[in-house]
């Protein structure tokens, strides 16, 4: 063992069992690290996980990718796409590409004895990924859809209560083509709830045969496609693929695209988690400072010493550099404990709410990311323990005489 490391070692040892004037400000340096640690691990698991949870359920609703006529609005779909498609129904050619289902949109209105209400039909095939829906159920089940036109339909909690709806009820939706109104009656197989008003507050799920018929469209005629994909990380790379490969009538948007307040706001997160970050390093590299600066004060007549028996600056340096280095793993170690601990608590009892009509959200969602932890470990050890090569330099300008002496 090196000279420096075996003095550190001791040093270490006889601040665990004797008393010293430092041991307050050092635990306080500690503490700080362990709590600056602590919330940032919470930091990005709130973060990340909030993200997570957002875009699920934006996608839930979308999908990653839509590929629909130039022509065709937002909730209306006026033109129709044959399915007869090179992409349709296997999509091999693309490499993360999970699932590929057709849709067909329709505005109406939904009419009970009591209640009136403006919705867009989304109209779904046998094709549909329901996993978003059954993860979000309340009531009932889902829909399925196969050859034989069904009425089952699925709506949001939100439209439930306000039309006074519950499973197993019969309603009307009022369609308009060529300025007459076309109704058709469905029963509610099932009531959902995402948090997301601006979807849930308008989309109702039903077989897309209704779509196709209203419209005078025959089987081979929908709205537009939806892809899935298996990672969200290559929806651009997936999308450009996609855009390449459809027919030039044809038109591809990502997510993204198609609700950019919901990701820019998403995105802005990012800068105060990197805020958050940045505050508390500077506090803990603060925190740390101060205790080198007392340690060396502490031991300046061993500084002298070691001078004086010809020891270099640097040597000397790196015993307290040494020190302060476990005291920062102490912390880090600590800060993992705590908020690796409190995140695994959120995430089993969901203890922490959340106002779900601001947040989208009933509950703070944690996401745990082993890689994000070991960047955040690394990056506090290793810049706290950079921004304290500075502060070690006032032991080069300690004189070994005036060390020695000191009192």
């Amino acid at each position: 063992m090196k000279f420096e490391r075996f003095i550190a070692a001791k040093m270490i040892g006889e601040r665990k069992s004797a008393s010293s004037n430092t041991r307050p400000i050092i635990k306080i340096a500690i503490g700080g690290i362990a709590i600056g640690v602590a919330v940032m691990i919470l930091s990005f698991a709130i973060l990340t996980g909030f993200q997570n949870e957002i875009r699920q359920k934006v996608v839930g609703f979308g999908s990653h990718i839509q590929i629909s006529s130039f022509d065709n609005a937002q909730g209306v779909d006026i033109h129709p796409i044959s399915t007869n498609q090179d992409f349709y129904p296997a999509a091999d050619s693309f490499r993360q590409v999970e699932n590929i289902q057709v849709y067909a949109s329709k505005p109406g209105i939904l009419k009970t004895d009591d209640e009136i209400l403006g919705i867009v039909f989304k109209g779904v095939g046998e094709d549909f990924n329901w996993k978003f829906f059954e993860r979000n159920i309340e009531k009932g089940k889902v829909p399925r859809f196969g050859e034989n036109r069904k009425d089952s339909i699925l709506l949001s909690e939100h439209i439930a209560d306000k039309m006074k709806l519950d499973v197993g009820d019969k309603i009307y939706v009022y369609f308009i083509r060529n300025e007459k109104p076309r109704p058709r009656r469905f029963y509610v197989s099932g009531i959902y709830k995402t948090g997301m008003g601006k979807f849930d507050e308008l989309i109702l799920l039903g077989d897309i045969k209704h779509v196709q018929s209203i419209n005078g469209w025959d089987s081979t005629q929908v709205g537009g496609f939806e892809i899935n994909l298996k990672d969200y990380e290559a929806l651009q790379q997936t999308n450009d693929e996609v855009y390449n490969a459809i027919p030039y009538s044809l038109n591809a948007n990502n997510i993204q695209e198609k609700y950019p307040d919901i990701f820019g706001w998403l995105e802005l997160q990012d800068m105060n988690v990197v805020i958050i970050v940045i505050l508390i390093i500077l506090v803990s590299s603060i925190n740390m400072t101060s205790a080198l600066l007392i340690m060396i004060l502490e031991r300046t007549g061993m500084i002298g010493i070691l001078k004086a028996m010809g020891s270099r600056n640097w040597s000397i340096r790196k015993i307290f550099l040494y020190n302060a280095v476990y005291l920062i793993s102490v912390g880090v170690f600590w800060g993992n404990l705590i908020g690796i601990g409190i995140a695994l608590l959120q995430e089993q009892f969901r203890f922490i709410t959340l106002p779900e009509e601001t947040y989208y959200i009933s509950y703070v969602p944690v996401n745990l990311d082993i890689s994000h932890i070991l960047l955040l470990n690394f990056g506090t050890v290793a810049l706290c323990t950079v921004m304290l090569i500075i502060p070690s330099m006032v032991i080069t300008r300690i004189s070994p005489v005036r060390a020695i002496k000191f009192d």
